[in-house]
């Protein structure tokens, strides 16, 4: 990255979160971590030397607190990436009413809340502002229905956003990963025949590694992207675009 910044990480504890923030610290960048619970977030070795701020992601009114947190302590905010998100595979007509909300709330609230409390404290300097999407709102796949609608949000909120806020500096964009590698996947990638099917899917034959998803919004977050804005860029082994080949 060119120049050293203050970037606020929301979801810093999970595992693109926690890549990102370490690649952000290794950068020498100044880093805010957001996470649920700052005791645990302690343990997280890729967290050293981050300010910690415990924050919950769905809750509107924490976001002022986050970011005066961070105000207080680098003067400026040059960037947020928000980076929780859940995963609900089931039909529309099994999915109840609360577990849909839910779905909503953590994954496409979470950004117009984060975005909402920040746009204005950007104004004067812009910034950049990376959400996650996912490959799921890109193509149907069964039994996505709710995380698809969720993730789809977060795609036509960071279009819109983007055109908002272009002139006063602030770029917005999302990745759309696929199959990650972490825990909240691990119902998925600790069964064997499920993450064979899901590898298969994916064209580059694998699923993701943390890493890799926090690469592209690292890259997004730089000012040297400084005419990047308004795009769902896909880190997905192919998933959201391509058809894989049988092996």
């Amino acid at each position: 990255m060119s120049e050293k910044n203050c970037f606020v990480v929301v979801g810093a504890n999970g595992a693109i979160g926690s890549a990102l923030a370490q690649r952000l610290l290794k950068a020498r960048h100044a880093v805010v971590a957001a996470v649920r619970d700052e005791e645990k977030a302690r343990e997280n070795a890729s967290l050293e030397g981050a300010l910690l701020v415990e924050h919950e992601a769905t809750d509107w009114n924490a976001y002022p607190n986050l970011y005066d947190k961070a105000e207080d302590a680098f003067g400026s905010i040059d960037g947020v990436a928000v980076c929780v998100g859940s995963i609900l595979l089931k039909p529309a007509h099994l999915t109840g009413r609360e577990e849909f909300e839910s779905v909503l709330s953590l994954n496409l609230a979470s950004c117009f809340a984060a975005i909402r409390s920040v746009a204005k404290r950007m104004m004067k300097s812009g910034g950049s502002i990376v959400f996650c999407s996912s490959a799921a709102a890109q193509r149907g796949y069964p039994n996505h229905e709710a995380i698809a609608a969720a993730k789809a949000g977060v795609i036509g909120l960071t279009l819109s956003a983007a055109a908002t806020y272009a002139s006063y500096g602030i770029r917005v964009n999302c990745v759309a990963p696929g199959l990650v590698r972490s825990k909240m996947s691990e119902p998925i990638t600790g069964n064997e025949m499920a993450l064979k099917a899901s590898q298969s899917m994916h064209a580059l034959g694998r699923i993701g590694e943390p890493e890799e998803v926090a690469s592209g919004m690292a890259w997004l977050l730089d000012r040297e992207q400084s005419w990047v804005t308004g795009q769902a860029i896909g880190i997905d082994g192919g998933l959201g675009s391509l058809f894989s080949k049988k092996r």
